[in-house]
């Protein structure tokens, strides 16, 4: 008999829910089922579908003699980390301008908010600060609370995003928890398509949002999750 395994401890994860939502989509037998879960392009046949741009530039790449399958630099492919910055913060960005910006590149979107909740564990308003509260959305992706509770912050809240009776964005209520969250408290935002809700703040909103935070000391203090 083989000895007992070391891992025998291990216990069973749970499934993750929209992973679990497509597994049982692929073995329903039903024709008219539709997969309303992972967000993802499908075409009237329920096929993946690719953006033409992107086959486009796909096809560029595989026959550009100049690129090649070495090693990147530590913090990533520079002209994919400045063209990243200038989309997300704008070419007239004064932090662009004054050189005070930083990128790293990661291994999605998981991985960026794991590097940044890392980094924020550990150097964030002092060294090893983990009682900082971390205010997710509600709703918001399943993982984003696991990404930061496995980076060892200790304190995670919700903060309101989602009106369920007028089917909206519940300003309100968000710009409320942002007044009353405890100075250099840390928001986790979704720049864009809000996961799972897609609603997303109009651009006067945004700046509602904003001068909230610069009031409450949070306006250096957040993530943005810029997925799509």
């Amino acid at each position: 008999m083989a000895p007992p395994s070391v891992f025998t401890e291990v216990p069973q994860a749970q499934p993750v829910l929209v992973f679990k939502l497509t597994a049982d989509f692929r073995e329903d037998p039903d024709p008219r089922k539709v997969n309303l879960g992972v967000g993802a392009y499908r075409t009237d046949d329920s096929q993946p579908w690719v953006l033409p741009v992107v086959r486009k530039v796909e096809q560029k790449i595989a026959t550009d003699n100049s690129l090649n399958h070495e090693y990147l630099p530590i913090l990533g492919l520079p002209e994919f980390r400045t063209h990243a910055s200038r989309l997300a913060l704008g070419d007239n960005s004064p932090a662009l301008q004054e050189k005070r910006v930083g990128g790293v590149q990661s291994l999605g979107g998981t991985g960026a908010l794991r590097i940044g909740a890392e980094f924020l564990a550990k150097w964030y308003n002092g060294t090893n600060n983990k009682d900082t509260p971390v205010y997710v959305s509600t709703p918001t992706w399943e993982n984003h609370n696991g990404v930061f509770s496995a980076a060892g912050f200790k304190d995670i809240r919700s903060y309101r995003y989602w009106d369920a009776a007028k089917r909206g964005l519940d300003l309100q209520g968000f710009l409320s928890d942002l007044e009353n969250a405890p100075e250099f408290s840390i928001f986790i935002l979704h720049a864009c398509a809000h996961n799972p809700t897609g609603t997303d703040p109009t651009p006067e909103q945004w700046k509602q949002i904003a001068s909230v935070m610069k009031v409450t000391a949070c306006s250096e203090h957040l993530l943005k999750n810029h997925i799509y």
